[in-house]
């Protein structure tokens, strides 16, 4: 399957994303809380009694995964929002359920984990009243070494290790198809793409070992090639210029999600600005290379990347990203 076929159908698919095919991951029994805080001086108490926040919501709970979206909290926008007067609580989760499942049930106010396919998909299978607010810089999907350290190494045998939750496991086949490492069917739903979707991996009989994202980086020994999550790679400590092939496709930056109910609220206004304000724009260029921005901050409808890694010059992969 060509990779301008797969771009058409993907911006088809993400106006009109299906719901069918989303499987659970398990999950750990708990996560931690951000409970240490440093002590509050007089001039903060006077900055909190005078700030114009929302009267009705002061403490903000955000929870995101563990690594870059942590990170963008407590390194931006949980002293940007403090600095106006609110309480924010970070709580970090290590799977993609409970995130939405807290938000849900109102455990959080917002969470930033998850592209919009997989939000929309995850909301549709478990009747979830939740709507996406604003996109956030996004480590992209990559390609890492396991035992073998050069993309021009595949041979036929191979094993690649991918992410097991449905949505992610989609981009994982697109990529190898992308590579020429196998082929998909025609007319497929890139978004829902399953093993049952591969036409053909003869050519070098990959074994596809289905892991949960965050045990990707922990096992990239085990496999020939890891596919690994972007903010998983950065919290193990992988730069994401170290990747031997990273997605093309600008449809997985991550977004923001709340409830509907909460989205005419103050608060979340504040939350939003914060995210889009010059001085987290600043953060994300100098902290984040190889990442995927919002598309508002170009002002267009074009996204770029920090020194994104480049795709290895092959015949088999197109030189122009998916839109």
């Amino acid at each position: 399957m060509k990779l301008i076929d797969i771009s058409r159908q993907l911006a088809t698919a993400l106006a009109t994303v299906g719901v069918s095919g989303l499987v659970l991951v398990g999950c750990n029994n708990s996560s931690a809380p951000e409970t240490t805080k440093a002590p509050v001086t007089e001039s903060e108490t006077t900055v909190a009694a005078t700030s114009d926040i929302d009267p009705d919501h002061k403490k903000i709970i955000i929870g995101t995964t563990e690594g870059d979206f942590a990170d963008m909290v407590r390194n931006q926008v949980k002293g940007s929002l403090e600095a106006q007067g609110y309480e924010v609580e970070l709580i970090t989760f290590t799977d993609y359920v409970r995130p939405n499942l807290a938000l849900a049930d109102g455990d959080l106010d917002i969470n930033i984990f998850q592209h919009k396919p997989y939000l929309d998909t995850f909301k549709a299978e478990n009747k979830l009243d939740l709507i996406e607010l604003f996109q956030v810089p996004t480590a992209p999907l990559g390609v890492y070494s396991g035992k073998k350290t050069k993309i021009e190494e595949v041979y036929k045998g191979m094993s690649v290790s991918a992410p097991n939750d449905p949505s992610n496991f989609a981009r994982a086949l697109v990529m190898m198809s992308e590579l020429g490492w196998i082929t998909l069917k025609d007319d497929i739903d890139p978004l829902t793409a399953a093993k049952s979707d591969i036409a053909d991996n003869s050519k070098y009989e990959i074994k596809i070992v289905e892991l949960e994202a965050a045990q990707l980086p922990r096992a990239r020994d085990e496999v020939d090639f890891a596919i690994i999550n972007g903010n998983y790679a950065t919290d193990a400590g992988i730069k994401l210029t170290e990747a031997l092939y990273q997605e093309p496709s600008f449809a997985y930056v991550n977004w923001s999600a709340i409830k509907a109910a909460d989205v005419s609220k103050k608060w979340v206004k504040d939350v939003t600005e914060a995210y889009n304000s010059d001085t987290f724009k600043k953060y994300a260029n100098d902290t984040f290379p190889g990442y995927k921005f919002p598309k508002i901050w170009m002002g267009n409808e074009t996204a770029v990347t920090a020194t994104a890694a480049k795709a290895p010059a092959t015949a088999e992969i197109a030189a122009t990203p998916a839109k």
